[in-house]
This record gives structure tokens, sequence and C-alpha cells, in this order.
């Protein structure tokens, strides 16, 4: 688990897989002078969890710090996905199921798919 450090002082935890995501697109955003918000849900504070959002901005310091030595392999297709959720006007929000995938704890495509179905689905009346 790797950490971002966020205004030198709050430390959160996320899979070196989904930080090295993370720091791909808030790198790329910040270059760009871009602040975001990013939301997801820490699940160290308890089973339950707790819902979280940090405002990213150029003027705010952030590091990473990765458990490995070495960055894991960035999907160009994550990449893309976590890039327009940071370009949205909800800002960048990191559910639970889609860190699984990131993880790559459950098979490609199926955070893709599941929300590919409810989209289509047509809404009861």
């Amino acid at each position: 688990m790797g950490t971002l450090i966020y205004d030198g002082a709050d430390g959160f935890t996320f899979d070196d897989r989904v930080l090295a995501h993370l720091q791909a697109v808030i790198q790329a955003k910040l270059r760009r002078r871009e602040g975001f918000l990013l939301i997801w849900t820490d699940r160290t504070a308890g089973s339950e969890g707790i819902l979280r959002s940090i405002w990213l901005d150029p003027s705010i310091s952030v590091q990473f710090v990765f458990a490995r030595p070495e960055l894991p392999e960035l999907n160009r297709d994550w990449l893309t996905m976590l890039s327009e959720r940071a370009n949205s006007n909800v800002g960048l929000v990191l559910e639970d199921s889609l860190r699984a995938e990131i993880r790559e704890e459950v098979p490609a495509g199926s955070y893709r798919d599941s929300k590919a179905k409810r989209a289509r689905r047509p809404e009861a009346d």
C-alpha cells in the first residue's frame, strides 16, 4: 500500500497500482494548473469507511509514496477514464469497484460493463 500525502500532513493509503494511476492523472491536471476534487471511501477508518474528498490544486503540496521501489505498469484505458472523471463537474470519484478492477482483483471490463448495463437500463416509472 502506498500513501498520498496531502498538504504535508494528511496521508491516505491506496494500493500502489491505484496510486500510480492517480499520480499520472493528478500530475497531468496540476501541470496544466487545473484543480479538481478527488472523492473516495476511506476503508482505513473502519469497516464501513468514511467518504473523503480533497481539493487538489497546484498551490497545495502533494506527495506519492509507494510501498515498492518500482512503479506498477499503467493501463492507458484506466488513465483515460480517470482523466475524464477528473475533468468532470463532479470530480474524480473512485468507487470501491473501480479501485478493485484497477488492482486487478476482478476481471477486466467488469466495472465498465456494469456501468454500461446500468446506463442502458430503462428507468422505472
